[in-house]
Formats: C-alpha cells, structure tokens, sequence
C-alpha cells in the first residue's frame, strides 16, 4: 500500500543533501570542538559555517546571535527562563499567549514558582492575539512577552511584529516560538523586531536534536545549562556536530527554495481546504488565510481525532490530531478550548501538512477517502445516534 505522509508539523524527513554532509562528522571527522588541534579545529569551522547559514535563513545580522540547542524545547526553555531572570530586578510580569506549545506554558508554571506572575493573552475564532489584548495586558512590572509565531495545530500566523513593537514600547523583551514557520515561511528576525526567536532544524529537513535560539545582539539571558565555555557561554555541553552542521545544509536549502515552494503548497492546501470542507458538519480551525501554507486543520463533529487518525493511518494516510506533544494526551486540545471551539467539537481535531513533495494524486487520495472515513465513524457514534451535535456542547 502506497503511503501518503501528511505530518510534517511533527517531522520532516531528512534531506538527502543534509546526510551527505553529517556522514563525515559521524565517522572520520570526529574531533571536539574546543580541541585545538586539526581534528577540533575543523569541527568547530563546521559549526561556525552552520551558524552563518542558519542566521542567513532567519535575517540574523550577525552569525554569533544564534545560539544552538538540542530542540525546540530547549530554545523556548531558555529563552523563557533566561530572559525573565535576566530581567528580574526589573520586574516580574510574564505575558504569553493561550496557544503556546507545551514548553513555553510549562516554563511560565516553573517562573510562577520563582515568583513570577503570568497572564494569559486571548485569541479569537481564529486563534489569533489582538495587539490591543497585549497593550491592556502590559503593566511597569512586565519584562517578557512570549506569543508563538505560528500554531502547528491550527496554522494560524501571529501579528508578531506589531506585537513585539508594543512589547518594546513597554520595556519589556519578546520572544517568539518560530518552530513550525521558520524554513516554511519567509521569517526575519531584524523585520519582525523580536529579542529572541526559537527554531528546529527537523521542521525544514535537517536533523532532529539541532535546534537554535536567536538572541538579538545586547540581550541579557541567564543560561538554561551550566559548565563550559561552549556557544559563547550561554549553552555548555559538548555541541551535537553532525546534526548542527545538518542543521547548516538545510538551511541554506530552505533559505534558496523557499520562494519555489511557498506557491505550490498554498495551492495544495487551499484545494485540501476546499474539498474537506465540503463534508457535512467539518469546520475548518485557524484563520482561512493567514496560515501556513502547508498546513489545513478541521474539526468534525460527533467522532473522535483519535478514531480518524487510525482510520486514516489504515488507508496510509499519515495525520496528526493536536500537537505531537499533546496528541496523546486523548483530551480536547486547549488550542481549540481557547478559541471558543465546544469541548466535543474539539476532540473531532485532525491537522494535514506536508512538505515539497507533495502531488495532485496525494490530495485526490485523501478526498477520495476521507469523506468517507467520517461517515463510517459518524454511523457508529453514539454522540451522533444520541443527537449530541444538536445541543449547547455541540453548536
């Protein structure tokens, strides 16, 4: 049975181009970095080139702003963490958004314990901040705003620069949670006016555990892991050389490609839209527009996410319901909870994206058979048979 992979919001494949040059740090070219002799020598010019490529794809102005990590995770660990105690002194009011990813909305849980206070930004239907929310939510004592540039589960882009400016107005330092646009999205770090911007090499083709955290020249951030000088004292360990240099080549490739790719997938994915939409009782999540443009999200009444996904996964067709981080948790996202999506509506979630290998047949396939996927599950419901979706907690 032929496969059709529409997940790439969890994961990317790895790049031909991107193995062929991780292979020789993986075998022969083996050195440390901080070695000063001809093997550590070259690791650390290897890395110093992945740098440059990887500032060249966000718009950084200088390589030394970027500083790599082990995940996105740990980009969104450390900025948070950092960037408020850095500025603890000053203040101790957090600002995020209801549709952070999991490591910033714990991160504020673990600042909250260090006497921080967090509020929460509301999003509208579409999962979307209003700048004017920011502004009413902005007090003497904030010294970090964190709002997510786009949400892998509903697509929806973030008005980060307009949100930053008012962040900046107030005093106060902004990051943002790039994960699933940088590499997918033109993305510029001098543009949008951040302080610190998170992203993931797996999520445009490179290796998964290379990641990286821009820090704007002249920002305070108290490291997230102690102990060497490595990444100019702001992250120890010894660094991951294969998968940063993987990281490097996919980013020079995202970097070249992304205006050959940006069109196609938008047409893919507003055909995807229009044809699932046309299914009884489907909603589309996220704002019809203002997107990724690889990235279709829906939620159908009366079934459960969960049942699509093995359904679908039966037909070879690889989905995701949520977050990866989330999508076993087999609770309503808080997501769709926080965009006024029902409780029983939100758990019917199911997210398609893809990446540049994508093909008319693939969409056929899924439009062909999705359809009826949710018919079979909707015949077998009792929330259907019962007449849930004509009540309060269904509308």
């Amino acid at each position: 049975m032929k496969t059709h992979y529409f997940d790439y919001v969890a994961t990317n494949p790895l790049k031909p181009e991107v193995l062929e040059v991780m292979m020789p740090f993986l075998k022969e070219d083996f050195g440390n970095p901080l070695s000063n002799y001809p093997p550590g020598i070259k690791a650390r010019e290897a890395i110093e080139l992945a740098r440059e490529k990887v500032a060249a794809l966000i718009g950084a102005p200088k390589p030394g702003t970027v500083v790599f990590t082990a995940s996105g995770a740990e980009a969104n660990n450390m900025a948070l963490r950092g960037l408020a105690l850095a500025k603890k002194d000053k203040g101790s009011h957090v600002i995020i958004s209801k549709l952070e990813h999991h490591s910033i909305l714990n991160t504020a849980r673990f600042l909250e314990k260090q006497g921080f206070v967090t509020s929460y930004l509301p999003v509208d239907k579409h999962g979307l901040v209003d700048p004017e929310a920011l502004k009413r939510a902005m007090t003497k004592e904030t010294v970090l705003v964190s709002v997510i540039h786009a949400s892998s589960e509903v697509g929806s882009i973030q008005p980060i620069k307009e949100l930053a400016a008012i962040a900046k107005e107030g005093g106060a330092s902004f990051h943002t949670d790039a994960v699933a646009s940088v590499g997918n999205i033109p993305v510029d770090v001098e543009e949008l006016g951040v302080d610190a911007l998170s992203l993931s090499a797996h999520q445009f083709g490179g290796p998964k555990g290379a990641a990286a955290l821009y820090v704007k020249g002249g920002t305070r951030i108290v490291p997230l892991i102690y102990g060497g000088i490595q990444e100019g004292g702001r992250r120890a360990g010894t660094e991951n050389v294969p998968a940063i240099v993987g990281m490097g080549k996919a980013a020079s490739i995202a970097a070249q490609m992304l205006p050959v790719w940006q069109e196609p997938r938008r047409k893919f994915r507003d055909r995807l839209m229009e044809g699932v939409l046309k299914t009884e009782n489907v909603i589309l999540t996220g704002h019809p527009t203002q997107r990724l443009p690889h990235h279709a999200s829906f939620c159908a009444e009366y079934i459960e996410g969960e049942a699509m996904l093995l359904m679908l996964a039966a037909k070879g067709i690889y989905v995701a319901s949520g977050s990866a981080c989330s999508s076993k948790a087999l609770k309503s996202s808080p997501i769709l909870l926080a965009m006024a999506i029902p409780t029983g509506l939100a758990q019917g979630s199911v997210v398609f994206s893809f990446g540049d290998n994508i093909n008319d047949d693939d969409i056929d396939y899924v439009l062909e058979e999705f359809p009826a996927i949710i018919t079979r599950l909707r015949e077998i419901s009792p929330f259907a048979k019962d007449g849930w979706g004509d009540s309060e907690e269904g509308k």
